[in-house]
């Protein structure tokens, strides 16, 4: 099963592919989709929408998972990158791909077991969970695959426990 977790951002969406059977896990493909504040606010939408749409129809992942959005002390901020987030959920939605949500805490604690593990912290357990040579970068990217990471855990024990 192929697997797309996404970091919703506005500025930057961390995306990050995995391939995974039974209990092996291997990254496939990661990085960020970036849109410059220079840009009005429709246009980056519409590059986060094509630039997503493109990464699913090269990769076509079975499922996605994406993080849920925490709030943030500012409104107008909160706001676009929820703008954001809703665009890259119709990109998943269009291509037809099932979607599953995780907050933060569910993605530490599937990933580190703790839930108030730090950043470092998960950047080190996704490197050594997909054998890489160093911690993905940037930070958007790392998160998305701890993401995809969380949403294969939640699979497996699914299907060891027939929970579907």
């Amino acid at each position: 099963m192929i697997i797309l977790g996404i970091d919703p951002g506005l500025a930057i969406v961390g995306y990050g592919l995995i391939k995974y059977s039974g209990s092996i896990i291997k990254m496939l493909e990661y990085g960020c989709i970036k849109t410059s504040s220079k840009t009005h606010l429709p246009q980056r939408l519409e590059i986060i929408y094509s630039e997503l749409t493109d990464i699913i129809r090269e990769y076509r992942p079975d499922e996605v998972a994406i993080e849920e959005l925490f709030f943030n002390k500012n409104a107008k901020t909160a706001i676009n990158v929820g703008q954001a987030r809703g665009i890259e959920i119709l990109a998943c939605v269009h291509q037809g791909i099932d979607l599953y949500e995780y907050t933060p805490l569910q993605v530490k604690q599937a990933i580190v077991g703790y839930g108030r593990a730090d950043k470092n912290q998960i950047q080190e357990t996704v490197k050594l969970l997909l054998n890489m040579k160093s911690i993905p970068k940037p930070d958007d990217a790392a998160d998305a695959l701890a993401i995809a990471i969380c949403h294969s855990s939640t699979q497996r024990f699914k299907e060891e426990f027939k929970l579907k």
